[in-house]
């Protein structure tokens, strides 16, 4: 048999003869009914959404209805359920905190250009006054306003381009000069409230690697790896005096003694001494085969100091021009030096993380030592006169006590190692530049009321070299319970006292 007999089409015109009237009509009643129930449906999921939702948005609410409700009863896991009764609750019971929220990375955001490390408080031209600590209800954001708004203690950060090789602070004003990898030294004015740049200075075709300021504080002195030394007028930018070919060596320290006279070292071992009003160096010894990595004096000037990489601790007799003494070489690099007890004692710090301390005038070996905080030592700047702030690698610069020796906690942060270290003219700025290409400022006045530590004081060593002091922009861990302890021993108090009472 055929199958086309049994699959006709009802466009056969046979076929569509057969149809009845009647059978057409219901059946377009039917579809009409249908199509009137679900548009009834319909209304009805619109009606309940439009007790919830304001008058402004209903349209919008109908179009993402649309979007999301098919007739085929399709899910989309993208779309908003804009129809639940309980997710438009918790909005409107939410809207004070997501206020609260938006004002909160508002402020987040106005605070996210560069920024001052060691002390709290808003950027230069950012403005908070917006911001009401009084109508918040979340002590979070409360504590967060009130940690804007509260006055910056230390200038904000300082970002360059180039890495910083040296920083060195004014003598009489307040303005740091940066220098750079490329030879070239940046003049910045410091305030809490911003830093304004002065003048870039180009002084050097290589790395300039020290920069000083002389004692009165018009000029600066640049040394550099291209062997030259040169000072250059603050003011004017002219170059004043340009002692080339200064060493056979890359030049990597200098130190001004006085108005008149300045030291410099090189990567050799060399040491020379320098008058302005000469044209050639007064005095040179070369004692030490490694390169000169400090140098200083005291204010009698008749000893000039210097250490080197090669594990020693060489003085020099300045008025006799010849070797004072040279210490006993040591392991391990002797990288800083400060003068403390009323220039009674030196101390020196070395690449195993070592404090090495000595009687002034008996430098041939030291008289103590103290093993420090078990991480290369770099840099030293001396803050008090018995208090001492050490760096290096890690990127931390921690306080130490001087005789007795005791580590006071950490001063400051940065997150590559330190190269430089500065502290200002009036002692209360400590500043630190790492190979992030950043300078950061951190307030040091609370060291003046540190008192002397005693011997027979308990302390925990490993706490005490962990512990952030009030200029670190970190804090403790332990400072978490502080209200809880403050609290529980409140409650103490108040039980103790009414027994006394009852008794």
């Amino acid at each position: 048999c055929n199958r086309h007999e049994h699959f006709k089409t009802p466009a056969d015109e046979d076929e569509l003869e057969d149809i009845d009237d009647d059978m057409v009509v219901g059946v377009i009643a039917e579809i009409e009914q249908e199509v009137l129930n679900e548009s009834e449906s319909d209304d009805d999921e619109y009606d309940l959404v439009d007790m919830y939702q304001p008058g402004p948005q209903q349209n919008d609410v109908h179009s993402s209805s649309d979007d999301s409700i098919s007739s085929d009863d399709s899910f989309d896991p993208n779309a908003e359920d804009s129809d639940s009764d309980d997710s438009m609750i918790d909005e409107a019971a939410a809207g004070g905190a997501s206020s609260a929220k938006r004002r909160k990375e508002q402020a987040a955001n106005d605070g996210s250009g560069p920024s001052g490390s060691g002390g709290s408080g808003a950027t230069a031209g950012s403005d908070y006054s917006h911001l009401d600590e009084d109508d918040e209800t979340d002590e979070t954001v409360r504590a967060i306003i009130a940690a804007i708004k509260k006055p910056r203690s230390s200038p904000p950060e300082i970002k360059l381009e180039d890495f910083i090789t040296d920083i060195c602070f004014h003598p009489q004003r307040d303005i740091i000069a940066l220098a750079t990898i490329i030879g070239d030294v940046h003049l910045y004015e410091y305030s809490n409230e911003e830093n304004k740049l002065l003048r870039s200075i180009e002084v050097h075709a290589k790395a300039c690697r020290d920069v000083e300021f002389t004692e009165d504080g018009r000029s600066l002195i640049t040394c550099s790896k291209d062997k030259c030394v040169m000072v250059t007028d603050m003011e004017t930018e002219k170059l004043k005096k340009l002692y080339e070919t200064a060493h056979d060596d890359a030049i990597n320290k200098l130190h001004v003694l006085d108005e008149r006279l300045f030291a410099t070292g090189d990567d050799a071992g060399t040491v020379k001494l320098w008058d302005f009003r000469t044209k050639d160096a007064i005095f040179e010894l070369k004692e030490v085969e490694d390169q000169i990595t400090q140098m200083l004096t005291n204010e009698q000037n008749k000893l000039l100091l210097a250490t080197s990489a090669d594990g020693y601790l060489t003085t020099y007799n300045i008025g006799a021009r010849k070797l004072y003494v040279q210490s006993e070489p040591y392991e391990e690099e002797m990288n800083c030096m400060g003068i403390y007890r009323g220039s009674s004692k030196l101390v020196a710090g070395t690449s195993k993380g070592r404090l090495y301390t000595y009687n002034w005038g008996y430098f041939g070996y030291h008289c103590d030592m103290y093993p420090g905080i078990k991480s290369p030592i770099s840099l030293m700047i001396p803050i008090t006169d018995r208090i001492a702030c050490v760096a290096g690698e890690d990127g931390n610069i921690r306080a130490c006590h001087i005789a007795p020796y005791r580590n006071l906690g950490v001063v400051g942060q940065h997150n590559m190692p330190i190269e430089s270290l500065d502290i200002n003219n009036s002692g209360e700025l400590l500043a630190s530049s790492s190979h992030n290409n950043d300078v950061r400022f951190w307030n040091v006045k609370y060291f003046e009321d540190f008192g002397d530590i005693k011997y027979n004081e308990k302390h925990n060593a490993y706490k005490d070299k962990r512990h952030n002091l009030p200029s670190s922009k970190c804090t403790n861990a332990s400072d978490f319970f502080a209200d809880m302890t403050k609290e529980h021993d409140d409650d103490d108090a108040d039980n103790g006292g009414g027994n006394n009472d009852i008794d």
